[in-house]
């Protein structure tokens, strides 16, 4: 079991152990030694995104690193997706960003990317977590002539813009349509209005004020109500909702309505399909995605493969198979054809091209898959035996899925983080997911408490 190390880095409540400056720095410290390679000194690239305890672990990364003998590039607040972008570009050998994606303000996190622009695999995170809780790191730290040096890079923002559009098919416009852009006052409130204003739209932007404790407050990907009503407001032809880090993507049709990510995995599949860039005619989705997903896999004659929870399964399971397209119901995808990572921006990219090439509305191009109704119950556990060592748990998963046959499913599993297990339950009403589901969740709270 990893101690520091969970599905996306590390993550907690910002200075307080895991995510103080103490840690921070000994990551910085085990990122550069694990990096180091002969006289080479290791180059790593500093990202975050607006949360006020950035500046604490940016100073505290960067000190690690320095100690170490390390270089730190310092690029400020940048979508983690333009960090990876720029530790590729620059041919560094890491790329860290300071984040917690769709957290609140209070927490923070560590991402790692490795110099080609992916994230760490799990042996590498291992070997720096053993590292970091080693205690020996002040030992291997070389004398103060071979110490490194932190530069800012000021023109960041340039270049992942630059980059970014060009994932954006030049024969097609976005010139005359209306966009509204939710920014989660988050990393991507310079970025994502840049982008889109570029290449033709008329932007208006919300929740782009970053105050260091508003990032994702009421707003951006997890919270669209406000989304939701500007574009009816407004007329506009889609609203776009942002994570804290601009990794992931909700977007909201014309007439207001939350489109899922599963819709938009859907909607870009399809559009790969009838262009022939479907590589092995195979999506990529996690276990989380709904049943609807599957079931319009096989009516526009695709492939379907479901991976663990989290985008780093995701990537792993398209690079086995050879998927050039995968992503999460929470909107994380992936287009490896143009990024080695989740890319918010460059998703709307892919799903504005899509309403561009088939001259159609977005709530149009939504019904390509039904949405079943879900329900998600996380419940408080006091331990995590394997699920199916439990009799009485199973036994309530097999029942509740003899009745619901064809038309729904149950995922019972521990979350990665807490001591929580997650029951969810798919079926052809809301009525009878929720009981169900309920129904689960009581059998698991008696048999885990």
């Amino acid at each position: 079991m990893r101690k520091l190390f969970g599905t996306d880095g590390i993550r907690g409540e910002a200075n307080r152990y895991p995510m103080d400056a103490m840690t921070a720095f000994s990551v910085g410290q085990a990122v550069t030694h694990l990096f180091k390679n002969g006289n080479h000194r290791t180059r790593i690239i500093i990202g975050k995104d607006t949360r006020i305890s950035g500046y604490m672990l940016e100073s505290s990364l960067e000190a690690g690193i320095t100690s170490m003998g390390g270089n730190a590039y310092l690029v400020g607040v940048l979508p983690t997706p333009g960090i990876a972008f720029i530790t590729q570009s620059m041919r560094a050998d890491a790329g860290i960003v300071i984040s917690a994606s769709h957290n609140p303000y209070q927490d923070n996190g560590i991402k790692i990317f490795s110099g080609s622009g992916f994230k760490l695999s799990d042996e590498k995170e291992t070997m720096i977590e053993d590292l970091v809780l080693s205690g020996n790191l002040s030992e291997m730290t070389p004398p103060a002539r071979e110490m490194g040096q932190a530069k800012r890079i000021d023109d960041v923002l340039g270049r992942y813009i630059v980059f970014i559009k060009n994932a954006f098919p030049r024969k097609l416009s976005m010139e005359g349509m209306k966009i509204v852009i939710d920014a989660a006052n988050g990393a991507t409130y310079k970025v994502a209005p840049a982008v889109f204003t570029e290449l033709g739209a008329e932007v208006e932007i919300i929740h782009h004020t970053p105050d260091g404790i508003n990032i994702n407050e009421n707003c951006g990907s997890q919270y669209t109500q406000d989304l939701e009503r500007r574009v009816t407001e407004a007329g506009a032809a889609v609203g776009l909702a942002f994570d804290g880090d601009g990794d992931r993507l909700i977007a909201v049709d014309e007439k207001g309505r939350r489109i899922t990510g599963d819709q938009i995995l859907i909607i870009c599949a399809k559009g790969l399909k009838d262009s022939g860039g479907l590589a092995n005619n195979l999506v990529v989705s996690t276990v989380m995605s709904n049943i609807g997903l599957s079931i319009a896999c096989k009516k526009y004659g695709f492939a379907h493969h479901a991976s663990k929870v989290g985008d780093r399964y995701v990537l792993e399971d398209m690079q086995r198979l050879g998927a050039v397209i995968g992503g999460e119901e929470s909107g994380h995808m992936i287009f490896l054809d143009h990024h080695t990572t989740g890319d918010g921006i460059l998703t709307a990219m892919q799903l504005i091209a899509a309403m561009v090439r088939e001259d159609k509305s977005l709530s149009e191009l939504a019904t390509l898959m039904d949405v079943f109704p879900q329900k998600l119950v996380n419940v408080e556990v006091t331990n995590k035996p394997e699920i199916a060592s439990v009799p009485g748990i199973t036994k309530a998963i097999q029942d509740v899925e003899a009745s619901l046959g064809d038309e729904g499913r149950v995922l019972v599993r521990y979350s990665g983080t807490q001591n929580v297990c997650r029951v969810m339950v798919e079926g052809p009403t809301n009525d009878i997911t929720e009981k169900y589901c309920t129904l689960i969740a009581e059998v698991v709270k008696a048999a885990l408490n």
